[in-house]
């Protein structure tokens, strides 16, 4: 077999390099993205409880006005917020408006990370088939198995 590929081997590459690959980067990037939208509405709920809590009305904070520059800024009346609802839409809502729809959103994100999860597996699973079909036709002998995590 000296430096001979068969074809069936080179196209079963190039179909993982083409088409497997980037689809599992693509799935991971997209279920890293959730995980940080799953992070900004846990730190609002707390944030919100927190400004309940504390019966904090009006602050003063720092606010990054891009490019890691920040600005003071003085809000005036802090029970009302913006929250981002997605497709580039912000909903203004009081405190408890907020936090009744925080849950809802947290919610619709663990089952898109779920999706994304198992999207993630099932290219795994399919990446992992083709090579095992690539070792049989080059008969290269199987290695022993090793457990790999999905995260």
């Amino acid at each position: 077999m000296d430096g001979y590929v068969p074809e069936e081997v080179r196209k079963c590459e190039e179909f993982m390099d083409r088409k497997m690959k980037p689809s599992l980067v693509r799935a991971t990037n997209e279920r890293n993205k959730l995980f940080e939208q799953q992070k900004i509405f846990s730190d609002l709920r707390k944030n919100i409880e927190n400004l309940q809590k504390n019966s904090i009305t009006n602050l003063r904070t720092m606010v990054n006005i891009g490019s890691e520059v920040y600005m003071q800024a003085e809000v005036p009346d802090t029970q009302r917020i913006f929250v981002d609802i997605g497709y580039g839409f912000h909903v203004e809502f009081t405190w408890d408006e907020a936090l009744n729809y925080i849950p809802l959103r947290e919610e619709l994100l663990a089952r898109q990370i779920e999706e994304c999860t198992r999207r993630i597996v099932r290219i795994k699973a399919d990446i992992k088939r083709i090579h095992e079909g690539i070792r049989q036709l080059l008969q290269i002998p199987q290695e022993p198995y090793v457990e790999e995590r999905v995260f």
